[in-house]
Formats: structure tokens, C-alpha cells, sequence
């Protein structure tokens, strides 16, 4: 079984995905179509697809997002699960219809997150009420049309989604470990936000509850391939 993950930059891997798909026995490959020349590979291949993070905006005028963008809605219409992650949850959202824009402010760093009633039942959110997690984002989205929200928090009311029973779209990262965030904040894509920071970020100011909820998350969205 293989899984097939979206990179925008570099910098920004699947994290703490990764670990949790090996353990499960499921591969992991990489497609980078902002680079010159890059493939554009067949996700029938592949078991479930993944939408990494990174700074720039779906908005922007790049032709790969647009490609993305028509293989999430084949993927949408095959019912084949997918995984998005900040940059990548707005992709999902926008490729379905909704509208991608400016947050009312950046949310960079540790900030609570409130998860809804609809996540009590949901496979990869059950059971929690509140938790820290890291944000990374200055855009927010809409909710597409039929998508049930499942967490809010007070800077940033569309945090988590779920379209159907396989899509989820999260803002936050559930993903990153401490050395990617500490590696971010050096990336001169990021400069701009970091100058904004009234502190410097702790990257392991909540990194081992980060880590539970991880394995957890993701390991049930393994569940979905």
C-alpha cells in the first residue's frame, strides 16, 4: 500500500506522518510539482493522497495548485481518502468551491484548539475537548459545501474539516516535530512571519502531547486507506 504526498517546498515534509504510516506498512512517496520538469504522477497508484503545507497562497497565480487542485476533485469523486494540511487544507477547500482569504491576523505558534460536538464522533478526532497545537498560517477558507466542522479556535473559527467520510482538511500541524519547527523559523521563505513574533517559538512547548495526538490522528486516518 502506498500513499502519495503533495510537497510545496522543501522544507516542509510530512513529519510525524511518516513515522505513522511505516509502522502501519504503508509506503510513502513525494511529489514536487513546483519543481522545473516535475511529473505529475497517476494517484490511481496509490492508496490515499496527502497536501502538505507551505507559505505561499492557493490564490496565487501558480499553475502546479491548479493541478492539484483538479486531482483533489478527481480523487473527491473516486473516494479516495485525503489528508490535507494547512497550505493543503486550503487547497481541498478550494478546489471544492470555497473561498480561500486573509485570517484576521496570523496564528504562528502554541494556541489552544476547541474541537465541535461533530468530533466526538468522528474516527480521528473522538474523545478530545481541547489541546495545543502548533500553528503556522495567515489565511483561513470557507467550509465547502456539505463539509461538517470539526474544530475552531479563537483566532481562526474553520481549523478542521472533514467532506464525506474520507476527506479532512486540518489548518493546524498535527505533523511537525520540534527540529522542523526550530528548521522553519531560519527559512527565509518564513522570515517575514518570524519578524512579526513578539518571542521566539519553543519547538518543544508541547511537542510530546503533540505526539499522542498524532499517532493517533493519523494512525486512524490510516484506517481510511
Amino acid at each position: 500500500m502506498r500513499v502519495l504526498a503533495f510537497r510545496h517546498v522543501p522544507f516542509e515534509g510530512a513529519g510525524r506522518i511518516e513515522p505513522v504510516l511505516r509502522a502501519r506498512g504503508i509506503d510513502l512517496d513525494y511529489v514536487d510539482l513546483y519543481a522545473p520538469d516535475a511529473g505529475v504522477p497517476d494517484p490511481a497508484g496509490y492508496s490515499g493522497l496527502i497536501f502538505l503545507g507551505g507559505p505561499m497562497s492557493v490564490n496565487d497565480p501558480l499553475p502546479y495548485l491548479r493541478v492539484e487542485e483538479q486531482i483533489i476533485r478527481d480523487a473527491v469523486a473516486r473516494n479516495l481518502p485525503i489528508l490535507g494540511v494547512c497550505l493543503g487544507a486550503q487547497l481541498i477547500a478550494h478546489a471544492m468551491g470555497a473561498s480561500v482569504f486573509s485570517n484576521a491576523g496570523s496564528e504562528i505558534g502554541w494556541f489552544d484548539l476547541r474541537f465541535t460536538t461533530a468530533a466526538a464522533g468522528d474516527p480521528l478526532f473522538c474523545g478530545l475537548a481541547c489541546e495545543t497545537v502548533f500553528h503556522w498560517h495567515g489565511e483561513t477558507f470557507d467550509l465547502p459545501a456539505g463539509a461538517e466542522l470539526l474544530a475552531s479556535s479563537d483566532r481562526c473559527r474553520n481549523q478542521a474539516f472533514r467532506l464525506g467520510d474520507r476527506v479532512y482538511g486540518l489548518q493546524f500541524h498535527l505533523e511537525v516535530t520540534p527540529s522542523m519547527i526550530a528548521d522553519w523559523c531560519l527559512q527565509d521563505e518564513n522570515c517575514g512571519d518570524v519578524r512579526e513574533l513578539a518571542a521566539p517559538l519553543d519547538p518543544n512547548r508541547n511537542a510530546a502531547r503533540l505526539s499522542e495526538l498524532s499517532e493517533s490522528a493519523f494512525g486512524a486516518w490510516c484506517g481510511l486507506l
